[in-house]
C-alpha cells in the first residue's frame, strides 16, 4: 500500500491490515472536506511565500476539479492508497507534477485529519439541526391542532392528572430545544480551526493560521497547538453527548407511542401500512418503527461512554486508536438523522382519539382539580384533600371532566409561541450562513 510517510521499510501485511482497519471506508466520507482544507492551506502557503502564484493556480484549479469529482460521486480511494489525504495528494501530483508535492508544507497528517474531521462534523451537525427543526415544527403544529383533546397523565404508570395532546406534543418540542442547546455547545467546540498545529507542536514555518480560519469559515482558532491535538477525542465526546441527548428524547417519545398504540391504552392510531403484522395473529398492528427507533436511540445513548472509554487516560499528543473514533461517531450521525426523519414521517400520519376520558377508569383523573375547587371556595387544602379522598372511598366522587388550567405551560396556556421563539433564537446562534459562504468562496 502506498504511503506518503513510507521510506524504505515495508510494513508487515498483518500489521498493515490490523492498523488500517476500516479507516479508508470512513475516510471516503471526508474527501470533500480534505479538499477544502487543502484549498485553504495552499492559499495560506502562497501568502507566506512557500508556494508561487503559478503553482498556487495549478493546485487550486486541480483541487477544485477533484472537489467536483467528489461531489459527482466519481472519487474513490484506490486499493493501494492508504487514506483520503494520500489519495488527494497522489491525484494532484499525478495530474500537475511537482506542484502537487508542495501542498503538505507546514502541516502534518495529524492536523490535516483534524481539520477534515472538524469540517465533517460541522457539516453533519448542521444536517442534524435541520432534521431536529423539521420535527420540532411538526410537533408545535400538532400541539396547536390537538390542544383541546384531553389525555390522561400518569405518574408511576398510575392514572394521575389530566393532560392533553397539546401538552404531549409540546413537551417533546421543548425537549428538542434543550437538546439543541447541547448541540450548539458541540458545534461551537467543533467550529474552531486546528490547522497549523501540525503534529501537535506547531511549525518553524511562519504560518498564518488566522487566514486559514477565515477561509474555512471557522469561528475561531484552537490557539494552543498542543491543545489542538488534545481536542481530538474531546470534540467527539462533546458531540456524542449532544447526539445522545436528542436520542434520549426520541427514545422516550417512541416508548410513549408504543404504549399509546397498544389496545390497553388506545390513545392513537396509524394507517395499516405504517404498522406490521404477526405471522400467526391476524389482528396485530405492531409499532415496529417506534420500537426500532427506541432500540437505535437507546444504543446511541451509549455513545458518550464508548467515546470516553476510547480516550480515557491518554496522555497529550496523538495516539493511533483515535482513528477508531470514526467508527463510533460517523455511523451515529446517520442513525440519528434517520430516526429524526422517521419520527416526523410517522407523526405526520398520527390519528389521536378524541374521547379518551369517557372511559370509566379515568373517573378519578380530576380529583386534584376538585380539591382545588374547594380550596378556591375557602376550604384549607388539607381539609379539601380529606373530603375528596373520603368521597372517592365512599363512591360519591363526581367531576365535570373539564380542565381549567390557565397558568404558563399548562393545558390552557401551552406557551408554544415562546417555545418556538427559543428555538429560533438558538438556530440563529449556529450562523450556518457564514460557513456556507466560506465553502462556496473556496470552491468557486
Amino acid at each position: 500500500m502506498s504511503k506518503l510517510w513510507q521510506k524504505t521499510t515495508t510494513v508487515d501485511e498483518l500489521v498493515e491490515n490490523f492498523t488500517v482497519g476500516r479507516d479508508r471506508e470512513f475516510d471516503a466520507q471526508m474527501a470533500a472536506f480534505d479538499v477544502l482544507g487543502s484549498l485553504a492551506h495552499t492559499r495560506m502557503l502562497q501568502s507566506i511565500g512557500l508556494l508561487s502564484s503559478e503553482d498556487l493556480d495549478l493546485v487550486q484549479k486541480e483541487l477544485k476539479s477533484i472537489y467536483k469529482d467528489i461531489d459527482a460521486g466519481n472519487f474513490t480511494i484506490e486499493a493501494d492508497v492508504e487514506d483520503v489525504h494520500s489519495q488527494v495528494e497522489t491525484l494532484l501530483t499525478r495530474r500537475i507534477g511537482d506542484a502537487g508535492k508542495k501542498i503538505h508544507s507546514g502541516r502534518s497528517r495529524n492536523d490535516q485529519v483534524l481539520v477534515d474531521l472538524k469540517l465533517f462534523f460541522r457539516h453533519e451537525l448542521q444536517q442534524v439541526v435541520e432534521e431536529v427543526k423539521a420535527l420540532f415544527d411538526l410537533l408545535i403544529e400538532l400541539s396547536e391542532k390537538h390542544k383541546a383533546v384531553l389525555l390522561p397523565g400518569y405518574t408511576h404508570l398510575q392514572i394521575a392528572m389530566p393532560s392533553s395532546f397539546g401538552l404531549w406534543f409540546g413537551a417533546y418540542a421543548e425537549s428538542l430545544v434543550d437538546d439543541l442547546e447541547l448541540l450548539l455547545a458541540a458545534y461551537k467546540i467543533t467550529n474552531k480551526n486546528p490547522l497549523g498545529s501540525a503534529a501537535g507542536y506547531g511549525s518553524s514555518f511562519p504560518l498564518n493560521r488566522t487566514l486559514t480560519t477565515q477561509l474555512l469559515g471557522f469561528e475561531s482558532l484552537n490557539y494552543n497547538v498542543v491543545y489542538a491535538q488534545m481536542g481530538r477525542g474531546k470534540t467527539e465526546r462533546v458531540i456524542a453527548q449532544a447526539l445522545s441527548s436528542i436520542a434520549a428524547t426520541l427514545a422516550k417519545m417512541a416508548m410513549d407511542q408504543t404504549l399509546y398504540l397498544s389496545q390497553n391504552f388506545g390513545f392513537v392510531s396509524y394507517p395499516d401500512n405504517l404498522t406490521t403484522g404477526s405471522s400467526i395473529m391476524p389482528h396485530k398492528k405492531n409499532p415496529d418503527v417506534w420500537e426500532i427507533m427506541r432500540g437505535k436511540c437507546n444504543r446511541l445513548q451509549a455513545l458518550p461512554n464508548d467515546v470516553a472509554m476510547m480516550t480515557t487516560n491518554l496522555p497529550s499528543g496523538y495516539h493511533r486508536e483515535l482513528q477508531l473514533l470514526k467508527e463510533l461517531l460517523f455511523p451515529a450521525f446517520g442513525e440519528l438523522k434517520q430516526c429524526l426523519n422517521m419520527a416526523a414521517f410517522m407523526l405526520q400520519h398520527i390519528e389521536v382519539k378524541a374521547d379518551i376520558l369517557n372511559d370509566p377508569k379515568y373517573a378519578y383523573l380530576f380529583s386534584v382539580d376538585e380539591v382545588n375547587k374547594l380550596v378556591l371556595q375557602g376550604m384549607p387544602f388539607r381539609d379539601a384533600y380529606k373530603k375528596i379522598g373520603a368521597d372517592i372511598e365512599q363512591g360519591n366522587f363526581n367531576a365535570d371532566k373539564k380542565a381549567n388550567h390557565t397558568h404558563e405551560g399548562s393545558i390552557g396556556n401551552l406557551n408554544n409561541a415562546e417555545i418556538a421563539g427559543a428555538m429560533e433564537k438558538l438556530l440563529r446562534s449556529f450562523d450556518f450562513d457564514k460557513t456556507k459562504k466560506s465553502v462556496e468562496s473556496l470552491v468557486s
